[in-house]
């Protein structure tokens, strides 16, 4: 089950600052309830809509802990469910990157080295007759 807390980018992005993922959770949540109150809906009606729990609902809009699941049905109930997607870049469309792969789709990512390769001892011993 994917939890919203991890649709928060990973804590190197936020400077290992747990607060200021606590605050986007609670902004995420806060625009969550202002758009269900815009509608003129109860946490009740959305939770019936969406079949998730009033205690969800309250959780979600409360910046806790919740799954993603249960975001991507209130957000369905809202009328929102493709805003959402909107907010990350079509994987797709990579003009730059096709052609960089001869038009093949990546399938697999690499672990990037940030060290170098490093000189090896060996030689091939002429040096050492001199």
């Amino acid at each position: 089950m994917t939890f919203v807390r991890d649709m928060v980018p990973h804590m190197e992005y936020y400077g290992n600052s747990p607060s200021t993922l606590a605050e986007s959770l609670h902004s995420l949540g806060s625009r969550v309830a202002k758009l269900r109150l815009s509608r003129n809906l109860t946490q009740a009606h959305v939770a019936r809509e969406s079949g998730a729990s009033i205690s969800s609902i309250k959780r979600l809009e409360a910046g806790e802990n919740t799954s993603l699941e249960t975001l991507l049905r209130v957000l369905s109930v809202l009328g929102l469910e493709g805003r959402l997607l909107e907010c990350l870049p079509d994987p797709d469309v990579r003009p730059v990157e096709r052609v960089r792969h001869g038009d093949r789709e990546r399938r697999r990512a690499r672990e990037q080295s940030t060290t170098t390769a490093k000189a090896t001892d060996w030689a091939w011993g002429e040096e050492d007759d001199a």
